[in-house]
C-alpha cells in the first residue's frame, strides 16, 4: 500500500501536495476587516487565481500530484451524519454553540451539496442569507452593521499552516489567531473520514485541541529524524516542547528538534518566511534574523530519561552542520544581503522557497535579486507570477502542504 503521508525531508522530490485555489473568500475582505482577517491588502481575485493556477501547473509538470483542500473536505463529508457533526462543530467555533442562530445556520448549510457547502463556509456566511431578523450578535461582533455571521477564511490558500506532515504522520494545528483557528478543522475531518487517509489510520502527533499555539510555517522537516521549528509570532516554545515529547514517545523516528527563535512580528510571522532548506547543504536565510557574527538563539531538544533534554546554542550554522553531519553549509542570503533589496524581497517572501527536489525550487518572480542569487549558488529556479498572491504575505512554501515526498538516498 502506498503511504498517504510520507514527508521525511524538506527537499525530497515532491510527489503529492494539497493546495487551495483562492476563491470568493478573497473578495469578502474589506478595508475595515483586513486587520480582523490578517491581511494588509486585498488581492484581485481573477489575477490571483491565474497566478495560483500557474503555480499548480508547474508542480504538475514536474511530476507532483495536486490535491485541492475543498475537494478533499467535501469527499470526507459525504456521509450525512459526519457532515452534520462537522457543521455543528464549525458553527460552534464560529461563535454559535447553541440557540436560534446556530439552528438556522445548521439548517441553511445542510441544504447544500458537500462541495458547495464547504466552499460556502470558506467564503463566509452573510446575515442576509438567513431568514432571521435578530441574531446572537454577542457571539460574533458588537457591531450590528457587521455583515457576516461566519467570517470568510481568506488565509486558506496558505495550506502549509493548519497542518504539517512529519514522517508518516502529521500535526493538526492550534492556530494562533481567531481568524485562522477554524481552518484546521477541515484537515481533522479529512484525516478521520476521507478514504485515502482513514483507511491507513494516519498518526496525529499533535491535535488541534490544545491551548498552546503552533503553525505549519514554523515546522521544517530537515531529514528523517530531525525537525527545525520556529519560536515565532505564531508558535510558542511550550507547543514545541509538547510536539517534541509526542514525537519522542510515539516511535515517530524523530529524535532531534531544533527550536529557532525568530523576531516576533508580522513581517517574519513563521520560520519559513526567513529560513528554508533548498538542498542537502543549502538554506535560504534572511540576514536580519542573524547578528553580524551569524548568531541566533536556538535550542536542541532530545529525548531523555526524565523527559526532554534541552541545550542552548547561538551559532546556527554550526548547529546545522553538527546535527546534519555536514562538513560545510551554504547559507544563501535573501536579496543577496543588500540592506534595501533584502527586506523588500523578504516582505514579498523572497525566503519562502518551496523545494520540489534537491536543489530545485519554486519562487515568486518578483524576488528577482534573490532568484538570481539562488541560481548563482547552483539551484534550479521555477518562477511563478506573484502580483496578487503575494499580497497575502505568503510564498510558494506557505501555499503548499506536502503529503508525500520521495525519501532521500543515504
Amino acid at each position: 500500500m502506498i503511504a498517504s503521508i510520507n514527508v521525511k525531508s524538506e527537499i525530497g522530490k515532491l510527489t503529492t501536495v494539497i493546495l487551495k485555489r483562492p476563491g470568493k473568500e478573497i473578495e469578502n475582505i474589506t478595508p475595515a476587516t483586513m486587520p480582523r482577517l490578517l491581511f494588509d491588502d486585498i488581492p484581485y481575485l481573477p489575477i490571483a487565481q491565474k497566478e495560483h493556477d500557474q503555480f499548480a501547473e508547474i508542480l504538475k509538470q514536474n511530476g507532483t500530484e495536486v490535491l485541492y483542500l475543498d475537494d478533499l473536505a467535501a469527499e470526507a463529508l459525504k456521509d450525512t451524519n459526519v457532515r452534520q457533526k462537522f457543521l455543528q462543530q464549525m458553527i460552534a467555533e464560529s461563535g454559535f454553540k447553541q440557540g436560534k442562530t446556530a439552528d438556522a445556520l445548521q439548517d441553511y448549510l445542510s441544504g447544500f451539496a458537500p462541495l458547495a457547502m464547504v466552499q460556502h463556509i470558506m467564503e463566509g456566511i452573510r446575515k442576509e442569507e438567513l431568514p432571521l431578523k435578530n441574531f446572537d450578535l454577542k457571539n460574533i461582533s458588537e457591531n450590528n452593521d457587521y455583515p457576516f455571521l461566519m467570517d470568510p477564511m481568506p488565509n486558506l490558500y496558505f495550506t502549509r499552516d493548519p497542518a504539517a506532515s512529519i514522517g508518516d504522520g502529521l500535526s493538526i494545528n492550534r492556530m494562533t489567531f481567531t481568524a485562522r483557528r477554524r481552518e484546521s478543522l477541515f484537515m481533522e475531518y479529512i484525516i478521520a473520514h476521507h478514504q485515502r487517509f482513514a483507511s491507513q489510520r494516519v498518526r496525529v502527533w499533535r491535535t488541534r485541541n490544545h491551548h498552546t499555539r503552533i503553525e505549519g510555517g514554523d515546522e521544517l522537516v530537515l531529514n528523517d529524524h530531525i525537525l527545525a521549528i520556529g519560536v515565532s509570532q505564531r508558535t510558542s516554545a511550550e507547543a514545541i516542547q509538547d510536539i517534541a515529547g509526542s514525537l519522542f514517545e510515539n516511535a515517530s523516528g524523530y529524535d532531534t528538534v531544533i527550536a529557532i527563535k525568530i523576531p516576533n512580528n508580522h513581517a517574519m510571522m513563521h520560520l519559513d518566511t526567513v529560513f528554508t532548506m533548498v538542498n542537502y547543504d543549502q538554506f535560504t536565510v534572511h540576514p536580519a534574523i542573524l547578528t553580524k557574527q551569524g548568531q541566533i538563539d536556538s535550542w536542541i531538544l532530545h529525548p531523555a530519561k526524565d523527559g526532554i533534554s534541552i541545550e542552548h546554542h547561538r551559532d546556527l550554522k554550526q548547529v546545522l552542520k553538527n546535527v546534519l553531519d555536514l562538513d560545510d553549509l551554504d547559507l544563501i542570503p535573501t536579496g543577496n544581503g543588500d540592506p534595501i533589496a533584502a527586506p523588500r524581497e523578504q516582505w514579498n517572501d523572497g525566503s519562502n522557497t518551496l523545494a520540489i527536489a534537491p536543489g530545485e525550487v519554486v519562487t515568486y518572480n518578483r524576488n528577482y535579486v534573490s532568484n538570481e542569487i539562488l541560481r548563482k549558488h547552483g539551484l534550479k529556479v521555477h518562477e511563478i507570477l506573484s502580483s496578487e498572491l503575494s499580497r497575502g504575505r505568503g510564498g510558494p512554501r506557505c501555499m503548499s502542504m506536502p503529503l508525500v515526498r520521495e525519501d532521500l538516498k543515504k
